[in-house]
């Protein structure tokens, strides 16, 4: 069984939580839905009843058009997104900590 990122095991195993650690994680590049899915572990149809809040709060945007895919990455100028990388990493931060502390 894969391990979860602290964010989720914090936040829960949520699909819309899953897919935001994710693009969170690898916050640099973009992707097809498809992948997205698929490494969020969240099936397509599912993600698909979320993806379109994403867009239209700017939590998400459209990077480019490959083929017939539209590729879109995290949206690192949000404010909200912002928070949210923060957040990530003050909660790495912490369990860091409490790993050094405990050796």
């Amino acid at each position: 069984m894969e391990s979860e990122t602290i964010f989720v095991e914090v936040f829960g195993k949520n699909p819309i939580i899953r897919v935001l650690d994710f693009l969170i994680t690898f916050q640099l590049f973009d992707y097809p839905l498809t992948e997205i899915a698929k490494n969020s572990g969240v099936s397509y149809s599912t993600l698909q009843t979320f993806w379109d809040k994403l867009v239209k709060n700017k939590i998400v945007i459209k990077t480019r058009r490959v083929g017939k895919s539209d590729l879109f990455k995290l949206n690192i100028n949000n404010p909200a997104v912002k928070q949210l990388i923060k957040l990530d990493w003050s909660l790495i931060k912490g369990i860091e900590e409490e790993i050094l502390i405990e050796a």
